[in-house]
This record gives C-alpha cells, structure tokens and sequence, in this order.
C-alpha cells in the first residue's frame, strides 16, 4: 500500500500517520500549484536554485497557508550531505526558512519534541527519511543523499531518538519519493563506499565499474540493521525522476530544476 497520499496538487500526505495523531502535519510537495517560471515551474521550494528569490518565498507561504503552519515557524537544515543531525525546539524557528544564511549549519537532520514548529528538508532526487515517535511524540526528517545514506544518517536520526526516550519499537519511519534503482547508475566511488553486506541487497552491476543503486532499499536495510522494525517501515512507490509531471529530478533534469520540500510538525 502506498503510504503517500495525492489529495491536493501541490503535495502528498502521508496520511497514515496522521491518522494515528490529528495534530501530525506529515508530506512531500509537487512540482505543480506554484508561481515559479521556466525549469523552475511552478511550485519550487528551494531558495539555492537560482530561482526569483520572490517567487520561491510566494510559493512556501502558499504551503504554509495550506498546512496552517507559518513560515516563522519552519526550520531547515543547510543539508551539505553529511550525517549531522539536530535536536531543535521553538528558538530556533525561522532557521532556514526564508534564507539560506539562516539555515542551521553543517546539518541534514532535524527532530523535535515541541508543537509548533514545521521541520524541513529539500529533495530532487535525494531520499527524504521521516520519523515519528507515536508514544513520546517526537518527529523528525532528514535528507538522504548516497553520501549521508551511507554515513549512516539513518542511524543517527535513531540514536538521536534513543537518546530522547524513545524506544525502538515504537519508532516509525517512512521512506519518501526520491530517485529509483533503474535511474540511479553509480561508479566505484560509491559501490566502495557502501558496506560489503549491503551490496548485493541494493547494487545491480550493468557494464564494467557501474552499477545502478536501490537508495531506498539502502536506507531501508540500514534502518532494520540500526533496530527500527520491518513493519514500522513505509517505503514509497513514487520516483521523482520517472514522473516529471509530479516532481522535479536533479538527474533527469541535468541539474536545472527546482526542489520539493518534504516537511514534518506538531500543530498546537
């Protein structure tokens, strides 16, 4: 069953999570429903695309406005594909979120145990990783690049949950849309990088020294290996290099295009 759910253009729900708390705000935008022009069209939310500066901030008030959560209440990290996480509360509303001066630094995953405050993460292509503690009301994201993934931010988002009371039972997390195995070819580079028992999990050799790379299998593996559940885990079925009517793709884009933004919060 797909976890992520299209009930307005402009982003999906991950609706069975809300189910469990009606105060979770929990999805991943569109490309659609926003005023930004050429590759950029129309709902980017990223401010580091070279985007009219204008027309990204029109488009995350329209979001805020759509989940009822301000844009002084967002927090973003600066996502520089490490495995740097957060624990953040209400003073540092605002990080990131009508600039990038403003993003908190060095960091790609944020968690928090406060109402009112919306975490961010910015994606084409990259794998977006949510978190939510049902029973000590705690939620987090964080950005999954082959970097990050196999750093090993999966498992530090975990401890850093662990470290917040949480127990690993109740942890759920979700896997949201970013790039597919078919799409996504590698080099050495990156099949050295990734553990040895992973790699026939989640590469699939295609002529000499390139692989195609499953990056949600890999985080999903990882997340098993770090003591998350296998039915506490969601993966979706979306990809945003395959559907360009719904996303926006780094890789099949060559690099001009605009960022979804996944997103994650406690309304008070």
């Amino acid at each position: 069953m797909e976890a992520f759910l299209k009930n307005n253009e402009s982003f999906l729900e991950l609706s069975k999570w809300q189910q469990r708390s009606s105060e979770l705000i929990v999805g991943f935008t569109t490309r659609n429903g926003g005023v930004s022009k050429n590759v950029f069209s129309s709902f980017n939310c990223g401010l580091h695309v070279y985007d009219e500066e204008t027309d990204v901030l029109n488009n995350r008030n329209k979001l805020a406005g759509l989940v009822d959560m301000p844009l002084s209440n967002w927090i973003a990290g600066e996502q520089v594909h490490d495995t740097q996480v957060m624990l953040v509360n209400r003073k540092d509303s605002g990080s990131g979120s009508a600039s990038m001066e403003t993003a908190l630094k060095g960091i790609d995953g944020i968690l928090t145990k406060e109402t009112g405050v919306l975490l961010t993460a910015f994606f084409a292509d990259c794998i977006p990783l949510y978190f939510f503690d049902p029973v000590d009301k705690i939620i987090g994201i964080a950005h999954a690049g082959w970097k990050g993934t196999v750093g090993g931010i999966a498992n530090e988002m975990v401890l850093a949950f662990k470290k917040q009371g949480s127990k690993l039972e109740n942890i759920l997390v979700a896997i949201g849309p970013g790039i597919s195995q078919k799409h996504y070819e590698v080099d050495m580079r990156v099949y050295n990088a990734i553990d040895g028992r992973y790699r026939e999990k989640v590469l699939v050799p295609i002529e000499k020294n390139r692989f195609l790379l499953d990056l949600k299998k890999l985080n999903n593996e990882m997340l098993l290996q770090s003591g998350i559940l296998r039915h506490n885990i969601d993966v979706t079925n979306f990809c945003t290099y395959e559907d360009e009517a719904l996303f926006y793709s780094y890789r099949r884009d060559q690099g001009k295009t605009g960022r979804m933004l996944g997103f994650i919060g406690f309304r008070e």
